[in-house]
């Protein structure tokens, strides 16, 4: 089949062609990641772990059709679920973050067949809105299809991923069966790398909120410029035969070669080649994703950034000069030197597994684009004026912790919006990802570090980071630190074993429980505010900018230790999660806490019809609210007051009595006030309500 390869332009066509066409994008994506599973030779071994930092591989068949359904319903595009508890469970957990809970015993992980007839579901709501949608040309992020297209695009990622995955997992598992050709170029001999010249020249790159003309993630958006002098890269990506060099020395025995980080995935991994590689009877063989074949030389090598930095180190020792790995800004330069994006390349599924490092020229090099993604040493960090988008604000920022390298240029599977050069994608630096490298020689400035505890791009971070953590505003007492201080009276009364900090933001209140409670959960939605308290558990300071007037801003660091909360840290953990769809193990709480949380939500009548559910009889539901009811965060027709009905004003307060009373007490209001700075002159001063409530059933 001959695939799309790229993404959609959002700017040229009429409504009704771009519905055509995004049906197509949407169809041949959802049907493309159903193919990959095709190679299980058997449907049971879907529940198989291919690797021990990642879920097994149902979970990434359902997990692509429940990043729909989840999009949608915070979106407002749709208010209702197809299935909850599949919308739970398959909704978190793709990259190794401290909230991913990898615990199998945690899930009861569905059939295959169950999981493909819950795809079936979702196919047909997308189509049925990709149909119905009301919305105008040109595409850009405030659309309703742009959800859809976030929907397909995170599905192409993920077409990536899993082929990795698949790859991991034993091949007795798997169907040696040609789902996609080959490429059967294999030869013993390789050639030989030289470096060539790059002329230097300005990198340019730019995306607009309102008009992108393609897709594109969070950190794509805005402007970055640099200026690149001359400098020399590879001819060729770093071939099997070139790396062969490498391990034949010893080097993976040799720890100088590697950087500090590397030194200790090295000892954890006890590498000796390449993961991919097999050797057998002293020859080597090369693991694709459903066959092995004898070590290809001319094929390139498939290495995390650990191994390429190392054999970087040793390449210079062979040379008597320095190369490394390209940053991003070079490997800009070389993409626009040789106009690689007009070139034919190994990507987009014209094979299924790598090509020749000699096969596709681009003027003097091969391969700037395709065949592997190629590492560079840079991390992941945001352009000035970057933003999240307020359906997937985590997409990027939990990356922008020196732990993430951008790679660049697509890999043999690369579709949609990962072959564009604007693309910006970034994997933790031992993972293994269709991904090799080519070197450089070059004097240009370059960034290698980002400082991990820094929320310096986030201007609502750093403003909550003010509000849990700052110091106090016109006399009014720390919100997070009063609120849990007025329930010490009803903590005498109940048991103080497990409590729950529902939609806790950056932490604040979640420590301040934990003086009470042998153990509290934090959880909130956004992975970017559970980051927070994430670091302020893992690091003796964290650092936030606070604007000032203005341009102006004032930095700010911050420890646990400075609020009497360093002890509390070990009873401390923290997930991301939805309020409104909680998977089913966070349940027997002594205590739920949900401060400024239920005006917030898109289906807040979800949330009270099952919290109850979540709490021990005797336990207590504390709920915080201002009750500010904002159609930009629940539709009109899903708030709990704030409008008339049937000539009568309906109250926030008088709901939830008449929603909880067959299982729960009120026992006391208390108001709660709170200031929220904005500038050093600038303060927001609200109330919210504590209504505490006791389960008695």
């Amino acid at each position: 089949m001959n695939y799309k390869k790229s993404t959609i332009n959002l700017y040229e066509g009429t409504v009704e062609e771009k519905r055509e066409e995004i049906k197509k994008y949407f169809l041949q994506t959802y049907e493309l990641d159903e193919k990959l599973f095709e190679i299980l030779k058997d449907k049971k071994h879907i529940f198989k772990q291919p690797n021990r930092l990642r879920h097994p591989l149902i979970f990434y068949f359902g997990h692509t059709a429940t990043f729909f359904i989840n999009k949608l319903n915070i979106a407002n595009i749709i208010d209702k679920r197809i299935n909850k508890t599949y919308e739970a469970i398959f909704a978190i957990g793709v990259d190794e973050m401290s909230w991913d809970d990898l615990n199998n015993k945690h899930y009861t992980w569905p059939s295959f067949e169950e999981t493909k007839a819950y795809r079936d579901e979702v196919k047909n709501l997308v189509l049925e809105l990709i149909e119905t949608l009301e919305f105008t040309m040109p595409i850009n992020w405030d659309s309703p299809m742009w959800v859809i297209l976030m929907g397909i695009e995170h599905e192409n990622i993920h077409i990536e991923t899993s082929s990795v995955l698949l790859r991991e997992l034993n091949i007795k598992y798997l169907d040696e069966k040609e789902i996609f050709p080959y490429c059967n170029d294999f030869s013993s001999t390789f050639p030989q790398n030289e470096l060539v010249e790059v002329k230097g020249g300005e990198v340019i790159l730019e995306k607009d909120f309102d008009n992108p003309i393609y897709y594109g993630w969070d950190n794509e958006f805005s402007f970055h410029k640099a200026s690149i002098k001359d400098f020399k890269a590879s001819k060729y990506l770093v071939s099997n035969g070139e790396f062969l060099e490498f391990v034949k020395d010893g080097a993976y025995s040799k720890p100088e070669y590697f950087t500090e980080d590397g030194k200790e995935w090295l000892e954890v991994s006890q590498a000796k080649h390449p993961v991919f590689w097999i050797k057998k009877e002293g020859r080597y063989y090369l693991r694709e994703i459903n066959r092995v074949v004898p070590l290809p030389l001319n094929f390139p090598v498939d290495i995390n950034v650990y191994e390429a930095e190392a054999f970087c180190k040793y390449k210079s020792e062979k040379l008597g000069f320095e190369v490394r790995l390209p940053s991003e800004d070079e490997f800009y330069r070389l993409n626009d030197f040789v106009k690689a994006q007009e070139q034919e390349a190994n990507i987009g599924l014209k094979y299924f597994n790598q090509t020749p490092v000699d096969k596709y020229k681009m003027d003097d090099f091969y391969d700037v684009v395709g065949n592997v993604w190629q590492w560079s040493l840079t991390p992941t960090y945001p352009f000035d004026g970057f933003k999240t988008h307020p359906v997937y604000d985590d997409f990027t920022t939990p990356t922008f912790d020196d732990r993430h390298a951008l790679m660049k240029g697509g890999s043999f599977i690369s579709l949609g919006n990962e072959v564009l050069r604007s693309a910006r994608y970034a994997f933790r630096k031992h993972f293994f990802q269709h991904a090799g490298f080519r070197y450089v020689q070059s004097s240009n400035d370059y960034r290698t570090e980002l400082n991990d505890n820094v929320y310096e791009t986030d201007e609502q971070i750093s403003q909550y980071c003010e509000f849990h953590y700052g110091e106090e505003n016109f006399g009014v007492k720390n919100f997070p630190k009063q609120s849990v201080e007025l329930l010490k009276p009803y903590f005498e009364n109940i048991k103080t074993k497990k409590a729950l900090d529902l939609g806790c933001s950056v932490g604040r209140s979640t420590f301040e429980l934990a003086k009470y409670f042998d153990e509290v959960l934090g959880i909130d939605f956004s992975a970017n505010f559970i980051n927070v308290g994430v670091k302020l558990k893992k690091y003796d300071t964290l650092t936030y900018k606070v604007a000032t007037e203005g341009e102006l801003f004032e930095e700010k660091i911050i420890s646990l230790k400075d609020f009497d909360l360093e002890n509390t840290k070990e009873k401390v953990s923290f997930m991301q999660g939805d309020a409104c769809n909680l998977k089913e193990l966070y349940s027997a709480y002594d205590l739920i806490f949900c401060s400024n949380l239920i005006d917030r939500l898109y289906y807040p009548q979800k949330f009270l019809d099952d919290i109850p559910n979540r709490v021990n009889k005797d336990g207590l539901l504390v709920l915080l609210s201002p009750y500010t009811w904002l159609e930009d965060y629940t539709p009109k027709e899903n708030w709990l007051g704030g409008y008339i009905k049937d000539n009568k004003e309906i109250k926030t307060l008088d709901t939830l009595k008449e929603k909880l009373k067959d299982r729960f007490e009120l026992i006391q209001t208390i108001d709660v006030p709170f200031v929220i700075r904005e500038t050093a002159r600038k303060h927001q001063h609200t109330v919210s309500q504590m209504s505490i409530w006791k389960k008695f059933k």
